[in-house]
């Protein structure tokens, strides 16, 4: 279930985890969004392990199990919460266990952890529910990490991008200097992500840990990730047609390629005290 809150508009007031019907729309093709979207900072992965007090690692909205794997792979063991029965099944086929229910829906059985993390995925959670549902599965020192991409076009691209949404699908929301300023555009999130920490208790105070990182991308690579994002995912599939035909030609025009400059945020905070009800 992973994805950017509002992904190319930037994050706004409204509740993203009511909106459910969006949020469980990214399974309709799990292998491509396992294939295209990005994964982690190795350093991200690496300090959330080194700041958790062992290796028990719960996944929120796992998704296909892009960030589960990367755990994994540093000797973490994970299990995956995750509402979207086809993005289970395809991290299941990976060897990842993986529980299908929302957050606030998953019944616990007394389980707890080390670690609770979530990519791309916190805000389809309610933000005092989760927080209180994390707090009461986190072992003392525990961590809650939630974490997004924030991805910011080149500035042509961004004016190009934007042209081509406006005039294929001028119904979606395109806010070009939210995508133009993408860390305001999640400052929001992060700050309500924040405040419910500190409305439920329990946890030490938040802070956010960022990532600064660039990736290059071909025309095919670009547009086999473009139909994964949550504007396209609701879109018909003449709708869809068109966006991608139009930003390809806008990608050739400028010679097929172009480098995408990310910030990775995670907003943290560590469990405080004894587990136990919230």
């Amino acid at each position: 279930m992973p994805t950017t809150p509002g992904e190319q508009s930037g994050p706004s007031e409204s509740e993203f985890h009511s909106d459910r019907h969006v949020a469980e729309s990214f399974g309709v093709d799990a292998e491509r969004y396992d294939r295209t979207r990005p994964r982690y900072p190795d350093a991200l992965v690496e300090q959330i392990v080194t700041a958790s007090p062992g290796p028990d690692i719960l996944d929120v909205g796992c998704g296909t199990g892009i960030a589960a794997r990367q755990f994994h792979a540093v000797g973490s063991r994970v299990l995956g919460v995750e509402p979207d029965g086809r993005m289970a099944e395809f991290a299941r086929r990976s060897g990842l266990t993986v529980e299908v229910a929302t957050f606030e829906a998953w019944n616990p059985a007394g389980r707890t952890f080390d670690a609770v993390v979530s990519g791309q995925a916190w805000h389809w959670v309610d933000p005092v529910v989760g927080a209180s549902k994390a707090a009461r599965v986190l072992r003392p020192g525990g961590r809650l990490a939630a974490f997004w991409h924030a991805f910011q076009l080149p500035c042509d691209l961004a004016d190009a991008f934007a042209a081509v949404y406006q005039r294929a699908v001028p119904d979606v929301p395109f806010d070009l200097q939210l995508v133009k300023r993408p860390l305001e555009a999640y400052q929001a999130t992060f700050t309500k992500v924040a405040d419910a920490l500190r409305e439920v208790g329990g946890f030490g105070d938040p802070q956010e840990w960022r990532y600064d990182w660039q990736r290059s991308y071909t025309r095919d690579e670009w547009l086999d990730q473009l139909p994964t994002l949550a504007e396209l995912t609701q879109l018909p599939s003449n709708k869809q047609a068109q966006v991608l035909e139009d930003v390809g030609a806008v990608l050739d025009a400028i010679g097929g390629s172009f480098t995408m400059s990310y910030t990775t945020v995670a907003v943290t905070a560590a469990r405080t005290g004894a587990s136990g009800p919230f």
